[in-house]
């Protein structure tokens, strides 16, 4: 299956390093497997832009700081940069995000149901928006955009940052993404907890040793040991979760 993402931004040249490096990266240049292929592709918003000097923004009726994105040309990219371009029948096969303070907190779960099913098996090709200036045209967001995540209680000056982390952190819950695919099943957040401590050759550092349990081979005792380990390290740096 080869899965098409589109990302309609200002800055396209700000994936240029996302999509060259590490693991998520050959992800989504098609090189990390076998049954889902990605093809990303870009669609810059002032390409569509009617105005003299190419702006996508204007000023906020109503008054107020800043510049709001204009409806109209975000409309045309997305119609003409991503719908008729890529050759669908109609924005029905496309599922079209934005990231903002109004939607869904993003946290692991959604990543994992986003990775498995919305990059994994959806038959809908993705869409994300890339905000930027003070936002969008409500309207524009009414009629077109069908789900909104927020990745924390900040703010970010464009919505490509957001992006980036949403698809790394999602794609490594695609088969075949990950060499080994019990690697996420320990992470962080998986349980409830943060992870355990790792440790790595050599032995000893500047005085400190490796705990000797993990020396001696005995697998039940290292996963008792692990466990344990999560529970002290998540009361220590993350008691919020212990809350929970």
């Amino acid at each position: 299956m080869i899965k098409h993402i589109w990302i309609l931004t200002l800055f396209p040249e700000m994936f240029k390093p996302f999509l060259e490096c590490g693991i998520s990266g050959a992800a989504f240049r098609g090189e990390r497997s076998d049954d889902v292929k990605f093809e990303l592709h870009f669609v810059n918003i002032r390409d569509y832009s009617q105005t003299k000097y190419k702006s996508v923004d204007d000023s906020p009726f109503g008054g107020g700081p800043g510049m709001v994105m204009r409806a109209d040309i975000l409309r045309d990219a997305l119609i003409k940069g991503v719908q008729e371009a890529g050759g669908y029948e109609s924005l029905d096969k496309l599922h079209v995000i934005y990231t903002s303070p109004r939607g869904k907190v993003w946290n692991n779960k959604i990543a994992r149901d986003f990775g498995t099913n919305e990059l994994g098996s959806s038959p809908k090709d993705l869409v994300f928006i890339a905000g930027r200036y003070e936002g969008i045209d409500e309207r524009f967001l009414e009629k077109y955009v069908n789900d909104f995540f927020s990745v924390g209680d900040f703010v970010l000056t464009g919505g490509e940052l957001a992006i980036m982390l949403m698809l790394d952190s999602a794609v490594r819950f695609v088969p075949g993404i990950l060499g080994n695919k019990l690697s996420s099943e320990d992470d962080s957040f998986e349980d409830g907890l943060i992870e355990f401590p790792q440790y790595t050759k050599p032995r000893e550092f500047e005085g400190m040793e490796v705990p000797s349990i993990l020396l001696e081979g005995h697998h039940k005792k290292i996963v008792e040991f692990q466990h344990q380990e999560k529970i002290t390290m998540t009361k220590k740096w993350r008691p919020d979760l212990i809350k929970k």
